[in-house]
Parts: structure tokens; C-alpha cells; sequence
């Protein structure tokens, strides 16, 4: 059974959190992911520990900034493949690509997953 575009969404926003959670040990604040034709966009909110946040602001704040953001694309592609087979498993789809980036100065954090074809859904 088809399901509507905002319970895949909801569904890979939920993905998101839980790989956040259980793989990172700390989930977002806030997790929406938009369907645009063949990609899907996660925005994550609230991502940085209460030390990235210091880390962030230190002295020369440009070395804390790329320390920051070289983590967590280490560990982004560490758990790639369990993120991908989750979104994929709920989207019906393949995945093309990961691509990710954090802002140090928001605490915001966006996934875009480019996909091999426009997931199916009923529409509303």
C-alpha cells in the first residue's frame, strides 16, 4: 500500500533520528526531510554537544570549525551504509549519493541523498 509523501517524510526523518541516536550517541532537536523529485533532503536542528559548541568558539574559531565538520563527515561516512540501507528500505528506492554539512555557527545539519529514481507515493 502507497503511502502518502509526508509519512515518508516522517518515516525517514525518524531513520535519521534514531542512526543520530543509536550510532552517533546523540540525536537533533529537530528533524524535517523534504521529498523534491529525485532527492531527499534531511535538515537536522540542535546537532552540536555543548563541547562542539565551545569548541566552535574558541580562539582561532576557523580550527575548531574544521575540526568539527572533519568529524562528523568521518562519522557520517563511517555509518553511510547503515543510513543509506535505512532510507532506502522506507523510500523504496536506491540511493546515488550521500552528501552532508554542518553549520558550526546554527547547529544546523543538512543530509541530501540523491536518489536513482522519484520514490512513489499516493498523492493528497
Amino acid at each position: 500500500m502507497l503511502k502518502t509523501k509526508g509519512e515518508l517524510e516522517a518515516e525517514v526523518s525518524n531513520a535519521v533520528m534514531r542512526f543520530k541516536r543509536e550510532y552517533m550517541g546523540r540525536g537533533p532537536q529537530d528533524v524535517r526531510t523534504y521529498l523534491l523529485d529525485d532527492m531527499a533532503l534531511v535538515r537536522l536542528k540542535g546537532v552540536l554537544t555543548p563541547a562542539e559548541q565551545r569548541l566552535a568558539q574558541v580562539e582561532d574559531p576557523h580550527r575548531g570549525r574544521d575540526l568539527i565538520k572533519q568529524l562528523r563527515i568521518e562519522l557520517i561516512e563511517h555509518g553511510r551504509e547503515l543510513l543509506e540501507d535505512a532510507v532506502k528500505a522506507i523510500l523504496g528506492v536506491g540511493i546515488v549519493s550521500l552528501h552532508s554539512d554542518i553549520s558550526t555557527r546554527t547547529g544546523e545539519s543538512i543530509l541530501l541523498f540523491t536518489l536513482d529514481a522519484k520514490p512513489a507515493y499516493k498523492p493528497t
